[in-house]
């Protein structure tokens, strides 16, 4: 018997839905939903234990994966099976997660799941917009105790119109592409790309996106009303003491506050703290230490957090003594790395980064293979952070989801400004050496640097500054803080990335942390930033004015050209003997690839040596030549035949015509070494193809002066009768010449 199914309906307003059903499927976990747009259908399921884990954070796991059963195909690799996620799985599992995290109690420990799996697939609907909304309303069925419901929305633009979760088709042609999450109430997340918009159009897509998600909101508070709102569960809280909590903050409050008001450096500030830290935690015996000491830890952390909020707030002073919109102390270098194709370090205050750019053929491209899209990027980028940047020895276990989810941002900043025509495959990866700050936007940076640094032809450069924001609810204050250290980033109630160029915003991401920010301070934050990025841009452009004209001496060169369908298998040969013989011989890469809408061959040819590519150009040149009837052309005699010479056109090798006997002068020629040799170079006329043997057809004679005096011979007359050459049928292969050359032989 299929069970009682509940369904709530969410007006897109453009005919298009999206539904949210619960009641059918994995009713064991503690909340389950099914959400659909389209033929795009997302499951989702939450289950958290009910004992509290032995931590002091939130175990929450976000697990978002797409089944290639959902698109009808089947995964790559030797087993057949889908294993770790892919990259664009995993920037969907960290934007839920960044909208869910804070929305669970502080002292709520216990081990939380959200999985979310696309199950069918529609090309017309983008499901990552659809999990924040899918993930919320699983958790609004359960028990857990979660403060609101939240949803996100992808936000595009279009011939100046706002459009609500775009399709991928339709992203193509906006130059808005933004996920926003947020409650009813509240702006929580925002991390999009965008094509050098302003502040004031970032914020109206904020806007738009904010209205819809009310709505999406609205419909899982009816969902969970109609299918029954569960009472949510009790747990075991933390403990709190207000005596312990007042005491600690009278004891640590003025020494934090002087100490964050010295202006020190990172790692003098931390052994500071900690001496104040050890100081208190002194004046207890061992056995208060070992009852409530991890209260005393608790309670100082926000004393110190409070001291150093005041400062700002009361002062305008931040933990190294700059001001709020003060950018730390910046050089630049290019050129750094001797072998690579471009590199460049970046180095702002206690952040460094040391990017490197590669240059290939479009056999490098990074290929995506996700049932809900298949494609490559010519242009990515990599980001790595070592342990050591922040002074910790940790073991490495691969790329983390940080990792993934940084250099995505960094890839999108500087992406929109690689030009459509740039011939190579393009890869930056940035080595983070030091950290306390935005290390992705220091990526960026130095990607920047980097790729001018070896040639590509940027259309503009791209800077990118990371923001803070302190704010006290009941006086109103609040702080913008520009180009935010580590420290700040914990403190503070929004921290955002920018970047962009002289003229716009090209990506962005936002954490909200306070509720009710207005958009008069958000777009406040963001004109801050702004004048942060053109200061930092313009250190950037001091290193490095302009792109490099060329690639270095030791890049490869890069050359593009196209051939007739027709040409392809003759410049591959039998089983890839012309092009690997021709890929040895010159020492270049050549990679065909054949246009999708015309069926041309393209063909790159990569190589350090500029005369190993025109060689290779040569070939191209030969094996696609076509001469022009009325042409004149310069050939050279390679082989005599007693009824002409077989000559080579000089401009295009290997390319061989027949000069008939009768083309090599006005006069009667006998023979053929009366007037040309082996060896000999002179210029013939392409007087069009044979129509009897479809082949080239050239003169020599044609561009000779006609001798005084010479006459035609009259053209052959075809009717006569015996047809041709008076030939009857019973004397076809046995006429007169035929006797002479028997004669000639006898003799």
């Amino acid at each position: 018997m299929i069970p009682k199914v509940f369904r709530e309906v969410i007006d897109l307003g453009d005919g298009r839905e999206i539904s949210i059903e619960t009641g059918k499927l994995a009713k064991q976990a503690h909340g389950s939903v099914v959400v659909q747009s389209g033929k795009c259908m997302l499951l989702c399921t939450v289950v958290s234990n009910y004992k509290q884990s032995d931590v002091d954070f939130l175990p929450l796991t976000v697990d978002y994966r797409e089944k290639f059963a959902a698109s009808g195909r089947y995964p790559g690799g030797f087993f057949k099976r889908e294993a770790r996620p892919s990259d664009g799985e995993v920037l969907t599992m960290r934007l839920v997660d960044r909208v869910l995290r804070p929305l669970f109690p502080k002292d709520y420990h216990a081990e939380t799941q959200v999985m979310i799996q696309l199950m069918s697939h529609d090309d017309d609907v983008m499901p990552d917009a659809m999990a924040g909304l899918a993930a919320s309303a699983a958790i609004q069925l359960s028990d857990f105790p979660f403060e609101c419901a939240i949803s996100e929305a992808r936000v595009g633009r279009i011939n100046g119109q706002f459009v609500i979760n775009p399709s991928r088709a339709q992203l193509e042609e906006s130059d808005i592409d933004m996920v926003i999450g947020a409650s009813a109430d509240s702006v929580m997340m925002v991390e999009g790309e965008m094509k050098e918009i302003s502040e004031e159009e970032m914020v109206e897509a904020i806007k738009f996106a904010h209205e819809h998600i009310k709505k999406q909101c609205e419909a899982q508070l009816r969902l969970a009303e109609a299918f029954g709102k569960k009472e949510v569960r009790e747990y075991e809280a933390e403990r709190e003491d207000e005596d312990l909590k007042k005491k600690i903050h009278t004891m640590a409050y003025d020494k934090v506050y002087a100490v964050a008001k010295s202006a020190s450096a990172k790692h003098e500030r931390s052994a500071s703290f900690d001496e104040i830290k050890e100081e208190i935690k002194a004046t207890f015996s061992e056995e208060e230490l070992a009852d409530f000491g991890d209260l005393v830890s608790k309670y100082y952390y926000k004393a110190e957090k409070a001291a150093v909020r005041d400062l700002t707030l009361n002062e305008g002073l931040r933990l190294d003594g700059r001001k709020t919109d003060e950018i730390r102390p910046i050089w630049c270098e290019v050129d750094y790395l001797p072998s690579t194709h471009g590199s460049a370090i970046f180095t702002r205050g206690e952040t460094q980064a040391l990017a490197t750019v590669t240059l290939g053929t479009s056999r490098e491209a990074n290929q995506i293979d996700m049932p809900s899209f298949e494609g490559e990027e010519t242009f990515y980028l990599h980001y790595n952070f070592p342990p050591f940047s922040t002074g910790e020895a940790r073991p490495i276990r691969g790329t983390s989801r940080r990792e993934v989810g940084h250099g995505n941002l960094a890839q999108r900043a500087l992406k929109g400004m690689i030009p459509a025509d740039c011939p190579y495959t393009v890869r930056v990866v940035s080595e983070v050496l030091e950290s306390n700050g935005s290390s992705s936007m220091a990526t960026v940076c130095s990607g920047t640097m980097a790729l001018m640094d070896a040639g590509v032809q940027l259309k503009k450069p791209v800077s990118g500054i990371a923001m803070g924001l302190i704010s006290d609810g009941e006086t109103g204050k609040y702080a913008v803080l520009s180009d935010i250290l580590g420290d700040e980033d914990h403190l503070g109630d929004m921290d955002f990335k920018v970047t962009g160029t002289a003229d716009g915003i090209t990506a962005c991401q936002m954490d909200i942390k306070v509720k009710g920010l207005s958009y008069e301070i958000l777009v406040n934050a963001l004109k801050q930033a702004a004048a942060g990025r053109l200061h930092i841009l313009e250190k950037l452009t001091d290193t490095i004015a302009k792109p490099n004209a060329d690639v270095k001496p030791h890049a490869p060169k890069m050359i593009t050209v196209t051939i007739p369908n027709e040409y392809i298998g003759a410049l591959i040969g039998p089983g890839g003997k012309v092009i690997q013989e021709l890929q040895k011989a010159t020492k270049t890469t050549i990679v065909i690839n054949e246009d999708p809408v015309t069926e041309e061959g393209i063909v790159e040819i990569l190589g350090t040596n500029q005369e190993g590519i025109d060689a290779v150009l040569a070939k191209i040149d030969s094996l696609t030549f076509k001469p022009e009837v009325g042409g004149t052309y310069k050939v050279k005699v390679i082989k005599m035949l007693d009824f002409g010479a077989v000559v080579e056109y000089l401009d295009a090798p290997g390319n061989e015509t027949l000069l008939h006997v009768s083309e090599l002068a006005w006069e009667r020629t006998e023979n053929v070494t009366d007037v040309v040799n082996m060896g000999d170079v002179f210029d013939v006329k392409f007087i069009g193809f044979d129509p009897r043997t479809k082949k080239d057809k050239v003169s020599r004679k044609a561009l000779l002066p006609k001798p005084e005096g010479y006459k035609e011979r009259p053209p052959r007359d075809d009717n006569r009768s015996g047809g041709r050459d008076n030939r009857g049928r019973d004397n076809r292969g046995r006429d007169d010449r035929n006797s002479r050359d028997r004669d000639r032989k006898r003799d």
